[in-house]
């Protein structure tokens, strides 16, 4: 319950009506009955109170939902009172000059320090009063500890005293910041560090831990859910850096401990000003924009302010998924096109491009599945090298300006299909950079998580059936990123491109797959070997050990932007 701003108003007007009394009650020291400031006080009153509730409308207090009020409604009621005050002073300086009431000169001071404490206090206490634990919906409330007592703790708390649909109850908070240590944030106590966990979490009797720092490494997470399934405690995570950045989730929406978090790296240093500068007021064509990869690209290119978005792919369900997800996400004044097509057939590829006559084309469309591909290299070869010639030449025919196309660690002295044919499409981009003399470029990563056909997927899908969880060896290593961190740093390297560069982004350290498997069988809330097997198959035809993200011959150079390379001499290989 709460109280609406209209109470508030004659609330105000009760309270501002009693303060100048108040204040002369404090002033003078004689006869306070006999006194003759009375009628003096009866006129600053009538004046006090048409100016302050005159201020306070126009100032918006009475726009304000205080439930939610923090230091930036304090600072408003501050601003509107000392603005009121003023007013006042103003307006018995002219009456004195031409007139004469009886009046203390420092009751509009003290007045004015009373107007601060019983406007403030009202709205606070109405806040206050929300905050007080209690149990909602007849159940007990679940006992919450708070890793991270930055804004993102702060922001986790406020949810968590506002929501009734939350049920917690929130103990205290969790951090490695010694500073911190033992002060209280919004009434809720720092109990200690993250050597100090585990006990905190018995002594207290608390069921689930949260993890609030969006930033927080991959390293401390699995620390974390360790601590947690150690003390027999649900642990949670609010999103990533990239989740928020990209407006998918809020601080406030937590979620189970995934794969992706304990793989987590440190945020992407993006510079969101060149890359809107890239693509605001442009005609962007995505290929494959139905896709892991090229649905992302969609989503944070649509939060660029393009003129015109086209997607492009060849499945009508992916297409039209991604489609309705921007249209519902931020409908813009921008254009947004759905474009069912196969790069695969040369007329409609220009027909499209003849259409919508595209500055910038990211193409994604691709086959990538590599044991796939073993079994079907005539259509590798038509879709991921005829396909990319396609695009570029439709793309040459309407003179686009920047042309940047999806590759894959596969493509590094590839020993499977899918990396010779997307290996040959580098060099058809090389070749066409050069016969434009555009930024025609090539981004190069490795896996993905989450990607349909990632192993992560696989291994979930194993994992529900019961098991076991199957992995060709157990020597091999991936790298891995996710895909809304991927498609940053592909935006970052298209505008960094100048002609017919090979960027490679920094995949951080390899993963050891069966690694991968045992964090999402103890994630599923299972034990390897006990619950669930992990049974090893053998490698399968075209599979390496490990992945490579540099050709034999390319030098390795640095970017301005930390995390992505560039492949000197690639187009030379």
């Amino acid at each position: 319950m709460f109280i609406r701003n209209r109470y508030f108003f004659i609330l105000d007007a009760f309270l501002l009506s009693l303060t100048p009394s108040i204040a002369l009650l404090l002033r003078i020291e004689s006869s306070v009955v006999e006194s003759e400031f009375w009628p003096g006080v009866v006129v600053y009153t009538a004046i006090a109170l048409i100016v302050r509730l005159a201020t306070f409308h126009l100032s918006g207090l009475y726009r304000r939902f205080w439930l939610y009020a923090n230091i930036d409604e304090l600072v408003q009621i501050i601003n509107a009172v000392i603005v009121s005050s003023g007013i006042i002073v103003f307006v018995l300086l002219i009456i004195w000059a031409f007139g004469s009431i009886s009046l203390p000169r420092s009751i509009p001071l003290i007045d004015m320090l009373l107007v601060m404490l019983v406007i403030g206090g009202n709205r606070f206490a109405n806040r206050a009063l929300k905050r007080t634990p209690r149990k909602r919906n007849e159940k007990p409330l679940t006992r919450v500890l708070v890793f991270g007592a930055g804004n993102a703790g702060v922001a986790v708390s406020k949810e968590i005293h506002q929501s009734n649909r939350l049920n917690m109850h929130l103990i205290g908070f969790v951090d490695d910041d010694l500073d911190k240590l033992h002060m209280n944030i919004q009434g809720v106590p720092v109990l200690g560090t993250r050597n100090e966990l585990k006990e905190l979490v018995v002594d207290l009797d608390i069921e689930q831990l949260i993890i609030a720092v969006p930033s927080a490494s991959g390293k401390l997470i699995r620390e974390l859910n360790a601590l947690g399934e150690a003390a027999g405690v649900e642990t949670k995570v609010m999103p990533s850096v990239s989740e928020l950045l990209n407006g998918r989730l809020k601080v406030s929406q937590l979620r189970d401990v995934q794969i992706e978090d304990l793989l987590r790296r440190e945020p992407v240093d993006t510079d969101f000003e060149s890359v809107t500068s890239l693509i605001r007021g442009k005609t962007v064509l995505i290929t494959g924009g139905g896709g892991s990869i090229g649905s992302e690209l969609c989503r944070q290119i649509w939060a660029c302010d393009p003129r015109r978005l086209v997607i492009v792919g060849h499945g009508e369900n992916s297409v039209f998924s991604i489609n309705a997800e921007l249209r519902a996400l931020k409908p813009l004044p921008g254009e947004l096109h759905a474009v069912i097509a196969d790069i695969r057939f040369p007329k409609r590829i220009n027909a499209v491009f003849e259409e919508f006559q595209p500055d910038i084309v990211f193409h994604a469309a691709a086959h990538k599945h590599v044991p796939l591909m073993e079994h079907n290299p005539s259509e590798a070869i038509t879709n991921n090298v005829f396909g990319t010639r396609n695009v570029l030449n439709a793309a040459k025919l309407v003179g686009v300006d920047r042309f940047v196309m999806i590759s894959t660690d596969k493509a590094v002295n590839p020993t499977n299909v899918m990396g010779v044919t997307k290996r040959f499409a580098e060099m058809l981009v090389h070749r066409t950079a050069k016969e434009t003399g555009q930024p025609y470029v090539v981004v190069r990563f490795g896996n993905v998580l989450g990607s349909r056909g990632s192993v992560v997927l696989t291994f979930r899908k194993q994992i529900e059936a019961g098991g076991p969880v199957t992995v060709t060896d157990p020597r091999m290593t991936r790298f891995f990123m996710t895909i809304p961190e991927a498609v940053q740093l592909v935006l970052q390297a298209a505008v960094l491109g100048q002609g017919d560069e090979v960027f490679v982004l920094d995949m951080g350290e390899p993963v050891k797959i069966v690694d991968l498997a045992t964090d999402l069988i103890e994630l599923s809330g299972y034990q390897v070997d006990q619950d669930i097997d992990i049974v090893f198959t053998g490698m399968r035809p075209g599979e390496k050990l490990y992945e490579e993200l540099f050709i034999s011959g390319e030098d390795r150079k640095r970017t301005k932007h930390t995390k992505i390379f560039l492949a000197g001499n690639a187009g030379a290989q």
